[in-house]
């Protein structure tokens, strides 16, 4: 039989906590070992606390009893400790894991992976893979322990009862591998489903306003509920697949004990048989085997979690398994220049066999301001996404400073750039620290300068806890001008020899466009910067201007050049024009 390579992964990940585990296991086997004396002192007590002329102290058994079920507390205590303690500090370190990873992998990755299925696996899934070792320590070991103790007193109160007792066992061996292939099948569709639904609630929460705006509550609804209830009926369907053996293990279990009482009262039956039999004998015999059942049904029970916990397993490797980004290379040991040069360079997204940029030769020199443009698709973003080494290009080369972006260290690379995107991302954090965002020790006067470089001193003003007023989630407190605003004072704050500007003015209204347009001039001087505009009216003062069709460089030049070209550019500026004048 082939052991499961995620259990055994799990069993290493747990082997740093190795003394604890010692330590659970003595209380396991501590608590194990109280199972065997309760029968024998059963038979004490029937065999003679009962008679006139017994030998016994009264006080015996009772105090025996109260020894017993005080040295089985000590123990039970202790394991529950020390496996509460392993579980709580493995599932900790498999969520840091898994979140650490989520951070490294490359941007690609989140193409194909739903967030609702990452949360998942990282709050839900982990947690049954940690019950899984929990359950496999503690009821596998401990129960596995009181069996083999009771079954040696067993054999020890009387050999041939045993071998009959156990003639019974292999069948209900049979029925916990028979329900472990339907269970492992049924735990998988559940997982996937659990998946699902936590996917809908996360993007029923993030888009609340467009589910209000068009009148979606009933369909959201739906969405959930159909989910909510095939997860119930695969749910119900687990239950009743583990839950079948425990009445068929029960009634094994009872054949048994039935057995074992017809062959004490006629002993002649068996080939080999004691006369010496007495009834504590049998009372401590008979006690034993029903102490037995209940670690013989939470073994039996043991198959449901487990099959939950390995199809979880599986989820959670293969995310701490997910290549991340490569890291090493050379590292910049002042502020790089700036001077980006793209060679040849195309690229094609993973699974998509139309290329999204087809050799682009371009060279952009240090603090110089490069335009991009075009219609939609055209290639703008990924071209900017390649400078950071969000994606590699699949041929060509890119270079900054002379150095390929290959041979880069990507956090020495993504230290020189400094970014503001169309779609603003901020954190449920204060206002100074999503300016100062990655910065360990946030300099004051850089926050106050970054904040009056992006026009945010008058809003900030108003609010009464300044810097330190919490902007809620991805600043849902703030105006989407302010938002804005904000994300520019982050990359100001940053200094960055390169930026990239991808519709940073998209969401300001006029009077702030042109309060802010104002300090991206400031902020572009002496820096190599990327500017996507769609607002034509934007760009006309930039160095020069690329023109993208189709993932390959049409036209290029200053604004007044092309317009004389009478090209792309003009024909796309007469269009804004036209319609601006028509407003």
């Amino acid at each position: 039989m082939t052991i499961n390579p995620y259990f055994v992964r799990l069993w290493r990940a747990v082997e740093p906590y190795k003394h604890r585990i010692g330590l659970a296991l003595l209380g396991m086997i501590g608590a194990a070992m109280t199972e065997p004396i309760f029968p024998a002192l059963m038979k004490k007590l029937t065999d003679n606390g009962f008679s006139e002329d017994r030998t016994m102290p009264v006080w015996m058994v009772p105090l025996g009893i109260v020894g017993i079920f005080f040295a089985r507390g000590i123990c039970t205590f202790c394991t529950q400790y020390y496996m509460s303690w392993i579980g709580n500090k493995l599932l900790s370190d498999m969520r840091g894991s898994m979140f650490k990873r989520t951070l490294d992998v490359p941007i690609s990755y989140y193409q194909y992976e739903s967030s609702g299925r990452l949360i998942n696996t990282i709050i839900s899934e982990v947690q049954q893979v940690v019950e899984m070792v929990k359950v496999s320590i503690n009821t596998l070991i401990r129960d596995s322990i009181t069996v083999f103790a009771l079954i040696i007193f067993l054999v020890y109160q009387n050999w041939q009862l045993t071998i009959v007792a156990l003639l019974i066992v292999p069948s209900m061996a049979y029925v916990v591998r028979l329900t472990g292939k339907r269970l492992r099948l049924l735990n998988q569709n559940q997982l996937k489903l659990n998946s699902e639904l936590t996917q809908v609630v996360e993007e029923a929460t993030r888009a609340s306003q467009v589910i209000r705006i068009f009148g979606a509550q009933d369909y959201e609804y739906q969405r959930f509920h159909k989910k909510s209830e095939q997860l119930r009926g695969y749910a119900q369907r687990v239950t009743v697949a583990s839950g079948s053996t425990t009445p068929i293990t029960q009634m094994v279990a009872a054949l048994a004990v039935s057995l074992v009482v017809i062959v004490a009262m006629r002993p002649n039956l068996l080939p080999f048989h004691s006369d010496h039999f007495t009834p504590g004998d049998f009372i401590a015999y008979l006690t034993a085997m029903l102490l037995l059942l209940a670690p013989l049904k939470r073994l039996s029970d043991l198959n449901g979690p487990l099959q939950r916990g390995l199809i979880a397993s599986e989820s959670v490797f293969n995310l701490i398994d997910s290549p991340a980004e490569p890291v090493g290379g050379f590292e910049f040991e002042e502020r790089a220049k700036g001077d980006l040069e793209f060679i040849n360079t195309e690229f094609s997204y993973e699974r998509q066999e139309m290329q999204a940029l087809k050799g682009i030769n371009l060279r952009i020199k240090a603090g110089e301001t490069v335009a991009l443009v075009g219609m939609s698709g055209g290639g703008k973003t990924s071209l900017v996404n390649l400078v950071p080494r969000f994606y590699a290009p699949t041929a060509g080369v890119i270079k900054l400073d002379g150095h390929d972006l290959a041979d880069i260290s990507i956090s020495s690379l993504r230290a020189q750039i400094a970014m503001v995107g169309q779609s603003v991302v901020l954190f449920d954090d204060t206002i100074a620290a999503n300016i100062a965002y990655g910065d360990h020790h946030p300099d004051q006067a850089r926050i106050e300068a970054a904040v009056a470089a992006a026009h945010l001193s008058d809003v900030i003003a108003d609010l009464p806890l300044g810097l330190q007023t919490e902007i809620g989630d991805n600043g849902t407190r703030l105006s989407g001008g302010q938002r804005q605003r904000l994300a520019i004072a982050r990359a100001i704050y940053k200094n960055a020899p390169i930026l990239i500007l991808d519709e940073a003015t998209s969401a300001l209204d006029s009077e702030s466009e042109r309060a802010v347009q104002a300090a991206l001039d400031t902020l572009i001087q002496g820096r190599t910067t990327l500017v996507i505009a769609h607002r034509l009216s934007t760009i006309e003062r930039a160095d020069r201007i690329v023109v993208l069709t189709d993932g390959e460089i049409s036209e290029m030049g200053t604004h007044a050049e092309l317009l004389q070209k009478n090209g792309t550019y003009a024909h796309l500026h007469q269009l804004q024009f036209s319609a601006e004048e028509n407003h």
